[in-house]
Parts: C-alpha cells; sequence; structure tokens
C-alpha cells in the first residue's frame, strides 16, 4: 500500500502507511540505538555508554585512588543528571559491577560499604556504600585532557563528553563484557591482565603472528572465580571465530574431616555461578534420599576473607570420587558458558576473534599515541614561543643596564679624552642598536 497523507476537517493530517513499512522503518533506528549506545561495548575501551560516563564522572569530580571515597548517591546523581537521563538504578548497578571483584578481572571502582557478593547478596543502597576509581581506572583515562579522543555533546547540549577512553590497557579481553540488544547479544569472557598485555606486545613484535603462537601467550580466558577449563582443545576455535562454548569446572580435593569422614572441599566455583544458591539445592537433592546425593551429612561455607571454601561432608562409606562425579554432572559445580565475542568497532557490531580484538585496540592505541605526541608538541612550540620573548626581554635588560652605569659613570667623572668619549659613545651606540 502506498503512503498518502489525508486531511481532516480541522487541518490536521495523518499518515496512511502500511504497518510492515512502520515497523521496519521504526524499529531499525531502535534497534541501532540500543546496539550503539547501551548494549554493545566498543572495541578500544571495552566499555559501555553508561560505564563510560560513570568513569567519566568520579573522573570530573576528582575521585582518584589516593583522595577520600565519596558517597555512591553523589555519583549516581551527577552521572544522570549529566549524561545519562536513564534512572539512577541501572547507573548504580552498573558502578557496583565495577567494583565487584567476583564480576570483574580487574576493578575498575573502589567501593566502601556493601557491594554484593556472590552469594547474591544485593548490594546496599547507594545512600550508604561510597566509592571512588581504582588504579586501572586511572590508566584508561590517561591522556584524556591531551586531545587523544573525541568529544561529542551531551543529551541537553550543555557539555562535552568523550566518545572513548584512551585505555592504557586492554580492557574488553581483560574484563570482558555482557549484554543484550535487539537481535544482538556479546558474551566475552575475562582473561588474565599479565596475559592479555603480553599479547598486545608480541603483536605490535610481531603483527603477522598466528592464531597458534598468541594462544601460546594468552592460553585462555581467566575468569576471577576461578574454575578449570575443561574443553581447552575448543578454545582454538572460539578464539578463531569469537563463537563457542566453555565449560567450567569447579575446583574441588577430598580430604578427611576430623571425625575421619570424607569430604569434598571447594576453593574456586565457575564464573556467575551463585555460590549459596548451589549450596542450597544440593543440600535439598541430599534430603530428598535420591541416588548417591543422600550420603551427603552436611554442607558448610566456610568461606571468610582469605578465601573461598565450601565443604560437602559425607558418610564414612561414601565413595567421594563417585560423589563429586555426579555433582559435577548434575548441578552447577561444572558449566557452560557461551562465548560470544561482538563489540562495536568501525562504528559498527563485528564477531571478533582473538587477533582481531588485539588488532583493533593496538591500532587504536597508535593512534593515541600520535594524537598524545602532536599535542605535546603543539604545547612545547606554544612554549617556546613564550621562553624566546622572555630570553629577547633578558636580554635587552642587560643592555640597559649597561647603558644606565655609563651614564652614571659620565656623570660623575666626565670625559678624560676624545678618545675615551669615542669609545663610549661606540658603546651607548651598540647598547642601543
Amino acid at each position: 500500500m502506498k503512503k498518502k497523507n489525508v486531511e481532516l476537517i480541522d487541518n490536521t493530517t495523518y499518515l496512511d502507511q502500511n504497518m510492515e513499512t512502520v515497523m521496519h522503518d521504526s524499529m531499525i533506528p531502535y534497534s541501532e540505538h540500543v546496539i550503539l549506545e547501551r548494549a554493545i561495548p566498543r572495541v578500544e575501551d571495552g566499555l559501555k555508554p553508561v560505564q563510560r560516563r560513570v568513569l567519566y564522572v568520579m573522573w570530573e569530580q576528582g575521585l582518584t585512588p589516593e583522595k577520600p571515597f565519596r558517597k555512591s548517591a553523589n555519583i549516581v546523581g551527577e552521572t544522570m543528571a549529566k549524561y545519562h537521563p536513564h534512572g539512577d538504578s541501572s547507573i548504580y548497578e552498573t558502578m557496583v559491577r565495577m567494583a565487584q571483584d567476583f564480576n570483574m578481572r580487574t576493578p575498575l571502582v573502589e567501593g566502601n560499604g556493601n557491594f554484593g557478593s556472590m552469594d547474591g547478596d544485593p548490594p546496599a543502597a547507594f545512600r550508604y556504600t561510597e566509592a571512588r576509581l581504582a588504579p586501572p581506572a586511572m590508566e584508561m583515562m590517561a591522556y584524556l585532557q591531551k586531545e587523544t579522543v573525541s568529544f561529542s555533546l551531551n543529551f541537553d547540549d550543555t557539555r562535552k563528553e568523550p566518545d572513548v577512553r584512551p585505555s592504557a590497557f586492554p580492557n574488553l579481553l581483560i574484563n570482558g563484557a555482557s549484554g543484550i540488544a535487539v537481535g544482538l547479544a556479546t558474551s566475552i569472557p575475562t582473561h588474565h591482565p599479565v596475559e592479555v598485555i603480553d599479547g598486545v606486545i608480541a603483536y605490535l613484535s610481531h603483527p603477522r603472528i598466528t592464531l597458534k603462537e598468541m594462544m601460546q601467550i594468552i592460553p585462555g580466558p581467566d575468569f576471577p572465580t576461578g574454575g578449570i577449563i575443561m574443553n581447552g582443545d575448543a578454545l582454538e576455535s572460539i578464539y578463531e571465530t569469537g563463537l563457542g562454548k566453555i565449560t567450567v569446572r569447579a575446583k574441588a580435593t577430598i580430604e578427611k574431616s576430623p571425625e575421619g569422614r570424607p569430604q569434598i572441599v571447594i576453593t574456586e566455583f565457575p564464573f556467575q555461578t551463585n555460590k549459596a544458591e548451589l549450596l542450597a539445592k544440593i543440600l535439598e537433592h541430599a534430603q530428598g534420599k535420591k541416588e548417591i546425593i543422600s550420603q551427603i551429612v552436611d554442607i558448610r561455607d566456610e568461606s571468610d576473607r582469605s578465601g573461598i571454601r565450601a565443604v560437602i561432608e559425607l558418610k564414612k562409606d561414601c565413595n567421594a570420587e563417585l560423589m563429586l562425579a555426579y555433582l559435577y554432572k548434575y548441578t552447577d559445580l561444572q558449566k557452560n558458558i557461551g562465548v560470544n565475542m561482538v563489540a562495536i568497532a568501525e562504528g559498527k557490531p563485528r564477531q571478533l576473534g582473538l587477533l582481531d580484538a588485539i588488532r583493533y585496540y593496538t591500532e587504536f592505541r597508535c593512534d593515541i599515541e600520535r594524537k598524545r605526541a602532536e599535542h605535546d608538541l603543539r604545547q612545547a612550540k606554544a612554549r617556546e614561543e613564550i621562553l624566546v620573548g622572555l630570553s629577547v626581554a633578558a636580554h635587552h635588560i642587560d643592555r640597559r643596564k649597561q647603558i644606565d652605569i655609563h651614564r652614571a659613570r659620565v656623570a660623575l667623572f666626565g670625559f678624560e679624552s676624545a678618545d675615551l668619549f669615542g669609545s663610549d659613545l661606540h658603546c651607548v651606540h651598540a647598547c642601543l642598536s
């Protein structure tokens, strides 16, 4: 159906248009906005817009690691008022996540107060907690004031915000990302910071490095809660295509209790596993008296500030190895983690392999360093003009002093001879020239 304008009696018009066309013309811009402005991180700094804005507000407020903490409510309010008018809950949740060491491999925010736990405990309200930038976040801001990145107007055109962070380390691979957009999702696993940085250095030294050679440096993901990757042979395919599944198993050992009963001690859990909920489900199954799991006597969470420790105590005659295998198979002590390495690169979402992500990042950093050097050169040249002017002024001040000394000598002693008079005139002429 062709669209046509129909004029009503009151001189208003409405557009008569096919619904299919309306949905297409409306959905495409909406999808593009959600993908680019909310859910998918950029490959350069590995941040989503709300994360970028929270960190920028904290940087503007001077909340550096050596400064005192500031109330989270203040940070959330400033972010919402200046850059992200989408509600305080989403902003606070973002800041909390960036402070949780069980979600971020390298936290970017340092929190003071209750910021939740891997047991699923919610954080305290933002009026109770405090925060400031963590040292790694300062590295992401390095050279921000040296015209290294572009700035855009905020939502009401009253101030400008940076489009991306200079990011002195590859945050996308180190801290990973997860998000769901319209018809698109991303799930990037976390990696060990030293391994990823070594990989970037290797790529800079040998741009034609192969994936197998890179995997000698970055052998696989490194999750903040630990765990053991069981399907290591699938990692090469995942890093080549940016798509796949990783099987992660909890790290557990079998020990003897003081009473002589076997017990399973778990010290690492798969990424994003709710520890308390998992242990509660195991205990619930054990109380159901079903199969081998009924031989569980007690389950204790002995975790403290020194680390994670969960104990599953068994009956004396129980086969602990068989019990552990059962738990791996039927509980979240072993789980599959999907990998879908999608990020915004060159202005559009792209499926990235490991080498692609490193290539985009190194090209970005080379551009940052070039812009930083150009800025420093402009500043040095401007400073040079000032110093040259000061040098000329100082030189003329010295010559003026010579003239004043000569005039004082003439006033006190006069001229004894024509030769002396001529030499004095020559001196004055030289000083004034």
